[in-house]
């Protein structure tokens, strides 16, 4: 029996909020569209320009035991850990520690090489940018069909990778390209690695001397206060509240608890919430964490085909764009995904309108479904923060 038939039409849902009843009503309904898809289980939050939050949950916190999801949930945010990461980079680009034009060989040498990967034609710009060329980790690491099974996942849960490991890999293969030689950093050919990212932390932390996720919570969480967003490192174990993320695996169709596993670093390592999210992009775009002149770096964007189904997504320094309408300027985002929960994010341009909701399902092993629940989930963003004029 598949999630939506456990479920069922008549799974009941409930929204709260200080927001008017139509706001609340939709969030719910536009919830409920993401459930219907196969979702086992999903919260959001949205905040106003006035500042008032509405909330909304859908589904099941578990297929065995039932439950509501909590609306104040814990979750991995898997690569929206990548605006976390550029935020910190960034600062220290303001600080004059970094530069963007800064080579991958300046800071870590000899570490990007081999197979016609070279760091001295590869800047901080392109990492941050995903204009690298360089093979993603990830991708090679499952790769290979066998790799990706529910006895594979539960016998490698709590085994993590350093990070000088997975780049190592990364090296096992040639470049997409090589960045222009006199000007890598004006490079626009795009194309998403982790390994980017993962490069970024080793970066920091020499710069810094400090572990990347010391950098980020010094300078990011701890000033805004975000008191439910931390960074786990090789721990597999997500806090309680949260609900239990559920994988469908290729040539399966039942779902896996992936709940418990050892996440990312630099590239994907944050647990979150929805409230915390939503205070960290209303700081981002406000510019309460960044100087004028980084901000608007971070927002200069490049096209990114592949980023997202409508082909009109722009990437910037770990943050990315896309048109809404009902939002005349487009929203910023990122996302993220990792096994079981799905990160998804919204914010206007000026930093007074978000949303963060988590979604606690992802399908590797049906494509047709996975978009289908990943468009529900930008619907169900985009009207949260844009307004209702999608409807048409």
């Amino acid at each position: 029996m598949g999630a939506a038939s456990l479920l069922g039409p008549g799974t009941t849902a409930e929204a709260m909020g200080a927001a008017g009843g139509d706001v609340r009503s939709r969030l719910q309904r536009d919830a409920d569209a993401v459930r219907d898809t196969g979702a086992t289980g999903l919260t959001v939050l949205a905040r106003d320009a006035a500042g008032s939050e509405t909330q909304a949950r859908s589904g099941t916190a578990s297929l065995k035991d039932g439950g509501r999801v909590p609306f104040d949930a814990y979750y991995r945010i898997g690569s929206d850990t990548k605006t976390f990461t550029a935020v910190a980079a960034l600062q220290l680009v303001g600080e004059g520690t970094l530069r963007l034009d800064d080579t991958v060989e300046q800071w870590l040498p000899g570490v990007v090489a081999g197979n016609g990967n070279d760091g001295s034609r590869i800047t901080l710009r392109n990492l941050l940018q995903h204009t690298s060329g360089l093979a993603n980790y990830t991708d090679i690491a499952f790769e290979d069909p066998a790799e990706l099974t529910p006895e594979r996942f539960h016998a490698q849960r709590f085994r993590s990778q350093t990070p000088e490991e997975q780049v190592a890999a990364a090296m096992e293969r040639a470049p997409g390209w090589l960045p222009d030689a006199d000007d890598p950093g004006a490079e626009t050919q795009w194309a998403y690695s982790n390994t980017n990212y993962v490069l970024l932390g080793m970066v920091i932390e020499k710069a810094t001397g400090n572990p990347w996720a010391q950098e980020v919570h010094d300078r990011i969480i701890e000033p805004l206060g975000l008191r439910r967003t931390l960074i786990p490192d090789t721990s597999p174990y997500v806090p309680m509240p949260t609900a239990t993320a559920y994988t469908q695996f290729p040539g399966r169709d039942d779902l896996t608890d992936t709940t418990l596993a050892v996440g990312g670093g630099a590239d994907g390592g944050i647990i979150s919430t929805t409230r915390d999210m939503n205070t960290f992009l209303r700081a981002l775009m406000g510019g309460r964490l960044l100087p004028p002149e980084q901000l608007q770096q971070m927002r200069t964007t490049v096209p990114a085909p592949g980023y997202a189904a409508d082909g009109r997504t722009r990437y910037g320094l770990g943050l990315a764009w896309r048109p809404a309408e009902g939002c005349g300027s487009g929203i910023w985002y990122h996302g993220g995904t990792s096994f079981g929960t799905a990160s998804e994010t919204a914010v206007t341009p000026d930093g007074r309108v978000s949303a963060a909701a988590a979604v606690f399902t992802t399908r590797f092993g049906d494509e047709k479904r996975f978009l289908e629940q990943a468009e529900a989930a930008v619907r169900l963003l985009d009207r949260a923060v844009c307004g209702d004029r999608k409807r048409g």
